[in-house]
C-alpha cells in the first residue's frame, strides 16, 4: 500500500465523477460555446454572488491573471511573506505583471487590517503605487489555517478607503468554509476577485476558477489567451468541477478529521520536535536539530509513505479524497 500525502492534488476522479465527465456535452471554449464550461462558470459565479467566472487550467494561472488585471507595471502588491503567489508561482507577478511585492509577516500567513493600513505607500514618486492586497485562505504555508471573515471585512474597509483592490487566493477556500460555516457569497461581497481550485480537496483532476464582475472577467479572458490558457473541449474537465461542487464539499470535514489524527501520530515520532496547529487538511511538522527534511522524506518514501519537504527541517502531509481510514491505520504502523 502506497500512502500518498504529498498534496491533495494527487487524487483521481471517482467512478461517478468519471461518468459525469464522459457524459458531458462539449463545444469549443475559445469560442465560448462549450455548454459544460459555461455551466460551471455560471454555477460558481452564482455560488459566490459574482457576475461572471473564468475556467482555467490552474490556480497559478487564475492568480496571475487576477494580478495582471488589477495592476499596471510598477504597481505594488501587498501580501504575506508566506503567500503562494509570492513563493510558489515562479516569480509570476514580477515577470508577468511587472509589479513589486511588499511582504508582511502575519499570523501563520494571515494579515490584519492594521498591517495592511501601515504598509500602504504614501503618494511619493520614490515609491510604487500600492494597488492590490492579496490574501490566502486557507494558508498553505500556515498549516491550512483560515481567516475570520470579520478580519477580512476590516481589511476590505482599509482597501476601500485607500483605493486598493482585494484579491483572494482561495485555492482551499472550501476547506475554510466547512470549518467556519460561512457562506461563499459572503466572500463575494468583500473581494474584488476570488480564485478557487477544483483539483485539490474537491477532487477534480484539473482546473481552477477566477470570479469577478463581467468587466473584470472580460479583461481576464484576454489575459488568459495571452498566457496561452485558451482551451477547446474543456467541458469534459468542467463536468468534473461541477460534480465536485455538488458532491465533494461537505466531505472535506473527513479530511480535516484525519489530519488531526495524523497530528497526534506524528507528535509521537522521535524525530519530530514540533507540529504546527492543524486547522484543516494540512499537517506540517518540524524535525529535530540536524535532520534534513529531504533525507527524512526519502526515508519515509522507502516505507511507502510519500510526503513533501517544506523547508530545511519541515515536512508537509496533506489529507485528501483518496486517503481513507485504512491508509490512516497503516500510516500509524509505519511511522510509530
Amino acid at each position: 500500500m502506497i500512502i500518498d500525502l504529498r498534496s491533495d492534488t494527487v487524487t483521481r476522479p471517482t467512478k461517478a465523477m468519471l461518468e459525469a465527465m464522459f457524459a458531458a456535452e462539449v463545444g469549443d471554449d475559445v469560442f465560448q460555446d462549450d455548454p459544460t464550461v459555461n455551466a460551471l462558470e455560471a454555477k460558481s459565479a452564482a455560488l459566490f454572488g459574482y457576475e461572471s467566472a473564468l475556467y482555467c487550467p490552474s490556480g497559478t494561472m487564475t492568480n496571475q491573471i487576477a494580478i495582471k488585471v488589477h495592476t499596471t507595471p510598477g504597481d505594488e502588491v501587498i501580501c504575506d511573506a508566506l503567500s503562494h503567489i509570492y513563493l510558489y508561482e515562479g516569480g509570476g507577478m514580477m515577470s508577468n505583471s511587472l509589479v513589486s511585492a511588499t511582504l508582511l509577516t502575519g499570523d501563520y500567513g494571515r494579515l490584519n487590517a492594521e498591517q495592511v493600513r501601515d504598509s500602504i505607500k504614501a503618494d511619493d514618486i520614490h515609491a510604487p503605487i500600492s494597488r492590490l492586497v492579496s490574501l490566502e485562505n486557507t494558508v498553505n504555508k500556515g498549516g491550512g489555517c483560515y481567516y475570520d471573515l470579520a478580519e477580512i471585512q476590516q481589511i476590505k474597509a482599509v482597501c476601500e478607503a485607500h483605493g486598493l483592490s482585494l484579491h483572494l487566493d482561495g485555492a482551499r477556500l472550501f476547506n475554510a468554509l466547512v470549518e467556519t460555516g460561512e457562506r461563499p457569497d459572503q466572500y463575494g461581497q468583500v473581494f474584488d476577485s476570488v480564485s478557487i481550485c477544483l483539483s485539490k480537496g474537491l477532487g477534480a483532476p484539473v482546473g481552477s476558477l477566477l470570479l469577478g464582475t463581467k468587466d473584470f472577467i472580460k479583461k481576464a479572458r484576454r489575459v488568459r489567451k495571452r498566457f496561452g490558457g485558451g482551451w477547446r473541449q474543456a467541458g469534459y474537465l468542467a463536468a468534473a468541477g461541477i460534480y465536485a461542487l455538488d458532491h465533494h464539499v461537505d466531505r472535506l470535514k473527513e479530511d480535516h478529521q484525519r489530519a488531526k489524527t495524523i497530528e497526534g501520530i506524528v507528535r509521537r515520532v522521535p524525530e519530530v520536535i514540533d507540529v504546527l496547529p492543524v486547522y484543516t487538511n494540512i499537517v506540517i511538522f518540524q524535525l529535530a536539530e540536524g535532520l534534513l527534511a529531504t533525507d527524512y522524506v526519502q526515508k519515509l518514501n522507502e516505507k511507502g509513505i510519500r510526503c513533501a519537504p517544506f523547508g530545511k527541517d519541515k515536512v508537509r502531509m496533506v489529507t485528501h479524497l483518496d486517503f481513507n481510514d485504512d491508509h490512516l491505520t497503516e500510516l500509524e504502523k509505519r511511522l510509530v
